[in-house]
């Protein structure tokens, strides 16, 4: 197999991937999660007092964006701002159809990590802001342990996969600071038959083994380490404050040693920059030397806002390449048909080479619990959600968990 990059003349029209239908189970792992974590060069000074955050006035803002805007700034450093957000839940209820699981849980909105490619930026235009701010601002969500206690006490959540980390680093460096990821996981620490997943491209992780094990006595946990190269200095352009790919596959191995699932996420492959055959080798192999039991991998997609953020990468850094990403995502969304399936064909025989899964399995772990009897005071008249009284999840052969209600 040829050793340069993948990149085929373009054809007469660029196919999209047709509407998935919606899946009716959850796997272990979110397969078709586009994730990505965010920041801003690490050499940046101090900024300027907080500018308004919205070019509208404050009356006219609503949901979100009028959170937002009433949140105080707690610090500014490193170029980046802080703030407050107030939020009613820590955990979110995902509706896309290109994800397979339900629920989600983002301590942060925004992420330091600067990645140019990063699909989530968009979620900052929610509020208001421009999708370049996504790394330079920053929303701590309050409260994040008693909401997510609250939150796991609802009956729609029982038996289903919540993955924490999906649209920004829950160990970005915010977390050394406000600690809302930490927060969340003692409360789940706390509870039973849950399955969890964590994402991250920091090697902060390791910082919570504690928990990770505590977590794995009595519930399903999978981390997902991200590493898109080995080569350092093309991952401190991509991605300008994440930790150095090195950093990265060391917390990878004391996971393994600790006895926590772990294994490595190859997204997003980018044309041309990450997705040689013998770069890709080499990533391979050091992920199974780092103790990774699986590696999976996607094709990069373009969100507009992330598209515009890696194309004005692209033409300061690879002008040549620029050219050819504008013919092939035409201003978002996937690349063609014709190379996600070569990629796809090269990241099955990396896995065969190395013996490597694309995702988790026959994890031991507990799968029966019985609910907790809480009669919570939410402030606002609302009754607590009535009490199952019993649930019990298997894995099934296909790596799927499987509730039911006795």
């Amino acid at each position: 197999m040829a050793t340069s990059p993948i990149l085929p003349p373009r054809p007469a029209t660029l196919p999209r991937r047709p509407a998935r239908s919606k899946q009716t189970s959850l796997t272990l792992f979110p397969l078709a999660a586009r994730h990505g974590t965010c920041e801003s060069l690490s050499g940046a000074s101090a900024p300027p007092p907080a500018p308004a955050r919205s070019e509208k006035p404050a009356t006219e803002l609503v949901g979100i964006a009028r959170l937002a805007a009433s949140s105080p700034r707690a610090e500014a450093k490193r170029g980046t701002e802080y703030f407050l957000l107030p939020v009613k839940s820590i955990l979110n209820e995902c509706h896309s159809e290109r994800v397979p699981f339900r629920w989600t849980v983002n301590p942060y909105r925004g992420c330091e990590f600067g990645c140019r490619y990063c699909y989530a930026r968009y979620t900052h235009e929610y509020m208001e802001l421009d999708g370049g701010d996504f790394e330079s601002k920053i929303y701590v969500k309050q409260n994040a342990g008693p909401l997510m206690e609250r939150d796991l006490s609802r009956e729609p959540i029982w038996g289903e996969h919540i993955a924490i980390g999906t649209a920004t680093d829950p160990y970005q460096p915010a977390e050394r600071e406000f600690k809302a990821t930490r927060a969340v996981l003692e409360r789940m620490a706390e509870r039973e038959g849950l399955s969890l997943s964590i994402t991250t491209k920091s090697n902060q992780v390791v910082r919570d083994i504690d928990l990770f094990e505590r977590i794995t006595q009595r519930s399903a946990l999978t981390i997902h380490m991200t590493v898109t190269t080995l080569r350092t200095r093309l991952a401190r352009l991509l991605e300008p404050r994440a930790p150095r790919p090195d950093l990265r596959l060391e917390a990878v191995r004391k996971l393994c040693d600790a006895g926590i699932a772990v294994g490595v996420n190859v997204m997003p492959i980018l044309p041309g920059l990450t997705d040689r055959q013998a770069d890709l080798d080499r990533l391979f192999q050091a992920a199974r030397e780092a103790g990774a039991q699986w590696i999976a991998a996607n094709v990069v997609f373009l969100m507009p806002t992330s598209w515009r953020s890696m194309l004005t990468f692209l033409d300061q850094r690879f002008p040549k390449l620029a050219r050819q990403y504008r013919e092939w995502f035409s201003g978002y969304g996937d690349a063609p048909e014709a190379y996600r399936q070569q990629i796809s064909q090269r990241v099955a025989e990396l896995r065969r080479k190395h013996g490597l899964r694309s995702r988790p399995q026959n994890l031991e772990t507990a799968r029966s619990w019985h609910s907790p009897q809480l009669q919570l005071d939410l402030g606002d008249g609302e009754k607590p959600w009535p009490a199952r009284d019993r649930v019990v999840g298997n894995l099934s052969p296909e790596g799927l968990l499987v509730y039911k209600t006795l």
